[in-house]
């Protein structure tokens, strides 16, 4: 398993999305002054140290025409949120509490009211800018009314797709990147549709970034297909572990622990073909469904967030999902995804009122415990809604045990060593023992148990 104990490897990400947890405005009017709405993250930083976040992953907040992936101008924070120094702040306050910082970037594609783009508008074939964006064709109208047609990301004419085969666009974008390190210190970005991005702009980003900060962490959006054509020496470190994302909560709802099992032998048992490899995982993103809202049963929250911290991979929180709240996707919004949340009213009237303390309980194993971190991976035992696992690392082991039923259920599995006795790392007074060759345990409903034990 992994053996490159990067800072990332170590982490239990907190993903904010700002303009919306912030209660920005849903456009921007670019006269405006700026209103510092970041600050209202201050109010959450005891509350995301009580939870055992050391990493925060904050969304697009550069200056941008509505929701942020449409880019206008990645030199300056978008003025629904603050300025550079709101940024540099906010950043210096979460670096004093021990807590790495991530951006988004998105450098694939900008927004309609992208300097370079109204510079376009502006002047036409004559603009100095037409190459900077992928296909620019003045022989007709686009919906829009202007006089040429271009490329947008997957057919989203609001979001103009860069040339980044252009020289002078990748120079534009790394500059940023320069900015963002040396003026707010940030510690590494999520790249916004990753698998889009050209692989030679990759190379360059990763090289650029890491001279300047050696443990810089890359780490690319993915949806679906092999993820080392990403996440390799060559390009970038991790990226979004959407298949396991989808098994996490689809085999709590199907009764079908067989799903998630299947994925994660796939990718980190014996032979898995991402063995060494820290994938990002999470159940709930800015993109997707609340996971409370997707499980058919909140009491599955409690597997669902234990099998998130122990297996393989950097946990990732989306903000509010710790207190069980609820979200869907609507067909033409995802505001309902990304609302504007009041810790202190969160607190008073808590949908999962026992989750947080769940979540804190499994952060502090997960901190304690090495071989969640860094170890390998075997199944022990899986059947409809019963799952066991094992993760060992440098003499240390620990067991994870799951029963999604409603009743209680009796797991029989092979014993790690011989003739042991276990303790439950989450459950006082609870504790197994093996024969010769097995352990034979019942697992009361709804439950999760870790035992830790450091081989002699």
């Amino acid at each position: 398993m992994q053996t490159n104990h990067h800072w990332a490897n170590d982490s239990l990400f907190y993903h904010i999305y700002p303009l919306g947890f912030c209660g920005a405005p849903s456009t921007n009017d670019f006269s405006s002054t700026p209103i510092p709405r970041l600050e209202s993250i201050y109010g959450w930083f005891d509350h995301l140290q009580y939870l055992g976040v050391n990493a925060l992953y904050l969304g697009p907040l550069f200056e941008s025409s509505a929701h942020g992936y449409d880019t206008a101008d990645y030199y300056q924070v978008d003025r629904r949120l603050g300025d550079r120094q709101t940024l540099s702040q906010l950043v210096g306050e979460a670096h004093r509490r021990g807590m790495r910082v991530i951006l988004d970037g998105v450098f694939n594609h900008v927004g309609r009211h992208f300097w370079a783009f109204r510079h376009l508008q502006e002047w036409g074939a004559r603009s100095a800018y037409q190459d900077w964006f992928v296909n620019v064709d003045f022989s007709n109208r686009n919906g829009h009314g202007d006089a040429f047609i271009y490329e947008g990301w997957e057919g989203h004419d609001d979001l103009v797709k860069l040339n980044l085969q252009n020289p002078a666009v990748v120079d534009h974008l790394l500059k940023a990147v320069e900015m963002w390190v040396q003026e707010f210190d940030i510690d590494g970005l999520r790249l916004d549709v990753a698998y889009c991005l050209d692989r030679d702009f990759l190379h360059r980003l990763a090289a650029f970034s890491r001279s300047h900060k050696s443990d810089f962490w890359l780490l690319g959006e993915m949806i679906h297909g092999d993820y080392t054509r990403l996440a390799n020496h060559q390009l970038i470190d991790s990226v979004t572990n959407y298949e396991c994302y989808k098994g996490l909560y689809s085999s709590h709802v199907d009764k079908n622990f067989f799903e998630i099992a299947y994925a994660l032998n796939r990718q980190f048992g014996k032979g898995g073909i991402y063995h060494d490899l820290p994938l990002y995982n999470f159940v709930d993103n800015h993109d997707v469904n609340r996971v409370a809202s997707q499980l058919t049963d909140p009491a599955h929250l409690t597997t669902l967030y234990t099998l998130l911290f122990t297996m393989p991979g950097v946990p990732s929180i989306y903000y509010g999902s710790e207190f069980g709240l609820t979200g869907k996707k609507e067909s033409h919004s995802d505001a309902a995804l990304r609302p504007c949340l009041n810790l202190s009213q969160l607190q008073a009237a808590c949908p999962q009122p026992t989750l947080p303390a769940w979540i804190a309980k499994l952060a502090q194993v997960r901190r304690e415990t090495p071989a969640f971190r860094y170890g390998d991976y075997q199944q022990l035992y899986v059947s409809h809604q019963q799952f066991a696992f094992i993760r060992r690392w440098e003499g240390q082991y620990a067991i994870v045990i799951l029963n999604a039923a409603g009743s209680e259920a009796e797991i029989a599995m092979p014993s790690p060593q011989p003739e042991c006795t276990l303790t439950d790392w989450l459950h006082d007074n609870v504790i197994i023992q093996s024969n010769s060759s097995s352990i034979a345990f019942m697992v009361p409903p709804f439950s999760a148990h870790i035992f830790v034990k450091k081989q002699p």
